[in-house]
């Protein structure tokens, strides 16, 4: 029970992002969290697990979250608090500067290239790198 309340704030965000087939169980120290979900939602799971643990190391949690992958040429929508969203040359925050999305603008997916960058391409034809943590899918 004592993992379940380190990672309370990640059962937390599982539970109410409804991730269907939902296990939550601790065995030998290990928390194990298994489920299915939106690649928006398991961003945000590891997000959490990031907070808690930054380096990853604890070596007390197994997160099992599948998330079936975005068709290139979903649209999205940019979620940053208020400023526009940095879209880069590569998948690092290291890579230059390419281009800019704007606060609620949408964007195309060109490529999920990883769990935490994706490729996207904007209305005036900017194309690179954005954080995930800053796409929702568009309504």
């Amino acid at each position: 029970m004592a993992l379940q309340e380190k990672y309370k704030e990640l059962i937390d965000i599982a539970q109410a992002s409804n991730v269907s087939d939902l296990q939550i169980a601790e065995n030998n120290n290990v928390l194990y969290i298994n489920g299915n979900t939106n690649a928006f939602t398991k961003t945000k799971l590891w997000d959490s697990y990031s907070k808690i643990d930054p380096d990853f190391i604890a070596g007390d949690l197994v997160l099992n979250i599948d998330a079936p992958e975005l068709a290139a040429g979903t649209k999205l929508k940019v979620v940053t608090a208020s400023s526009n969203l940095n879209i880069r040359s590569g998948a690092s925050t290291t890579d230059a500067i390419v281009g800019k999305a704007a606060h609620h603008e949408i964007v195309t997916l060109v490529n999920q290239t990883n769990e935490q960058w994706w490729e996207i391409k904007t209305e005036q034809g900017e194309q690179g790198f954005a954080y995930t943590q800053y796409l929702t899918p568009a309504e």
